[in-house]
């Protein structure tokens, strides 16, 4: 299948519409939860920002959408815009079910370049997703919250990563009909919204730190309300968790490989890091006191290092 291709369009698009999960959040199954389980939910410091970026999501890609005029792209694009207001109703059905600190603030200015605003919300929404991913494996083995929302969660995340599958292949059927140098630079222009988009989440993180407000979507706060976190062992679950979504949908289809890619260089840079540190602080031969008394040796500290 060419990239750019009618093709290519009604695959990804298709593909999109099928994957379709017909649900109401105000019915779905959410559970009573005990004193701990809710104080730990009111913990989690990001509910106003997320509440907020779906907002946000569903008007720009309302925006977006009635500037498009191929129907096949805008009624894949209306259902997304669909979506992303309905991932923001279930935020608002869960805030005012538990009682969650969520105000809903206005929403800013969406840009004076719409189309500029929609690749700047899907670049945002892979590297959201990614680290969204890793922190969502961790809350799930941990037992953090009731099976049961965190499979009201899976839901949504299922839908999150469909999203970028869409977009991904929405912008790389968008830049390759624009001609050989678009296609030739499209690396470069994904960079170029990556680092807008890494940006924009460092902004989050200061604003969080200076304000200390417990409001803002960092991975950085995530050991507030996990133990015992682990900056290697999020990496390889954002890694791997990414790969277990992703592998579920067309092969054919394009996804997201800048992260994935930076983040296995990362993680063998990590591992070599570990192994040399490991050979740096082992103890080299046993000096002649451990030969000469075995007795107290055999509980040295060889033993335990090894």
């Amino acid at each position: 299948m060419k990239i750019g291709s009618l093709e290519h369009r009604d695959a990804f698009c298709s593909h999109f519409e099928q994957t379709y999960i017909d649900y109401d959040p105000e019915t779905l199954p959410w559970p009573v939860l005990d004193d701990a389980a809710l104080h730990r939910l009111r913990q989690v410091p990001f509910w106003e920002e997320v509440f907020y970026a779906e907002r946000r999501a569903g008007a720009i890609v309302a925006a977006f959408t009635a500037t498009v005029t191929d129907p096949v792209l805008k009624a894949a694009l209306a259902l997304q815009g669909e979506e992303e207001t309905r991932h923001a109703n279930l935020i608002r059905v869960m805030r005012d079910r538990y009682g969650l600190d969520a105000p809903e603030r206005p929403i800013e200015d969406l840009g004076s370049n719409i189309e500029t605003s929609f690749k700047d919300f899907g670049f945002g929404e892979c590297l959201d997703s990614f680290v969204g991913f890793g922190l969502f494996k961790i809350a799930w083995q941990s037992e953090f919250l009731p099976k049961e929302i965190m499979q009201i969660f899976s839901t949504l995340m299922y839908e999150e990563t469909r999203h970028i599958v869409f977009f991904i292949n929405w912008m790389a059927y968008t830049e390759a009909r624009r001609g050989w140098l678009a296609r030739a630079a499209s690396p470069l222009v994904s960079m170029r919204y990556y680092l807008r988009a890494v940006r924009r989440m460092a902004r989050m993180a200061r604003r969080g730190k200076e304000a200390n407000d417990g409001k803002t979507l960092a991975a950085i706060q995530v050991s507030t309300f996990l133990d015992d976190f682990n900056f290697r062992r999020f990496l390889e679950d954002c890694y791997s968790e990414n790969s277990r979504r992703m592998s579920v949908f067309d092969q054919e289809l394009l996804r997201p490989s800048f992260l994935p890619q930076l983040t296995d260089v990362a993680l063998k840079a990590l591992r070599l890091w570990g192994r040399r540190a490991e050979v740096e602080t082992r103890p080299g031969p046993l000096p002649p006191l451990y030969g000469a008394y075995p007795s107290r040796g055999a509980a040295g500290r060889w033993d335990v290092v090894s």
